[in-house]
């Protein structure tokens, strides 16, 4: 039932989409029914340009007939379509469970708006649920690691993380970097645990998306909602 909530989310968002805009296209299971639904209106005539958030997410566009660029060559767009792993009331995400956080981040910051779809399940009141991805540079990694745990400590979260993929096979993402997944419950302060993180000289890039999704579309047992950030 989950995946056909995420495609009626995902195809709502694709009628928001006109001919020429320029746009950012997600990664992950959710943002994959909306690159099908765009590939369908495109088919039908619509013309757009998109910039792919992953090697993924390039290929299956690609491979439905989406005209696709890179961010290079069209630093701004009009809008950028993709899911979340959480969202809360004010439309603070966390995403990066499909390991694309750092180029969803750089690609949603260069667009105008920002839809996000997702089932109700992704809904909560305050975000933390969901692990925390933390993308880092593997040199210096313990250290790196180290640092995290002190800003955890000081804004009293749990000292609970761990590397994806494990020790001896871990995931890389698209940039080459590794992904650190902390397990905090709760986050009650998101902007100053964003940057704090993002002032750890090994950190590249963390999870927590403030300020950046303009709507969402949440679908569920009643179809789908509109939510606006309060």
């Amino acid at each position: 039932m989950s995946d056909q909530y995420k495609k009626l989310a995902a195809e709502r968002a694709a009628d928001d989409v006109t001919s020429g805009m320029r746009l950012g296209i997600g990664t992950g299971s959710t943002a994959e029914f909306f690159v099908h639904a765009l590939a369908r209106r495109v088919q039908d005539g619509l013309d757009v340009i998109g910039v792919p958030t992953s090697e993924r997410t390039r290929e299956l566009a690609s491979s439905l007939g989406i005209r696709l660029t890179t961010l290079d060559e069209l630093p701004e767009l009009d809008l950028t379509v993709d899911g979340a792993d959480e969202l809360d009331p004010r439309l603070s995400l966390i995403k990066g469970g499909g390991g694309a956080l750092l180029r969803e981040k750089i690609v949603a910051s260069a667009s105008a708006s920002m839809i996000v779809i997702a089932d109700g399940s992704k809904e909560v009141a305050t975000l933390g649920r969901f692990p925390l991805p933390i993308e880092v540079v593997p040199f210096g990694l313990e250290a790196t690691r180290r640092a995290i745990l002190k800003v955890f400590e000081d804004l009293g979260l749990p000292l609970n993380m761990s590397l994806r993929g494990g020790s001896a096979q871990p995931f890389v993402t698209d940039g080459g970097h590794f992904i650190l997944d902390a397990q905090l419950e709760s986050i009650p302060e998101v902007q100053a645990l964003g940057d704090r993180l993002v002032a750890i000289p090994g950190v590249v890039e963390h999870g927590l998306f403030i300020e950046l999704a303009t709507k969402a579309y949440v679908a569920g047992t009643d179809g789908v909602k509109t939510v606006l950030p309060i």
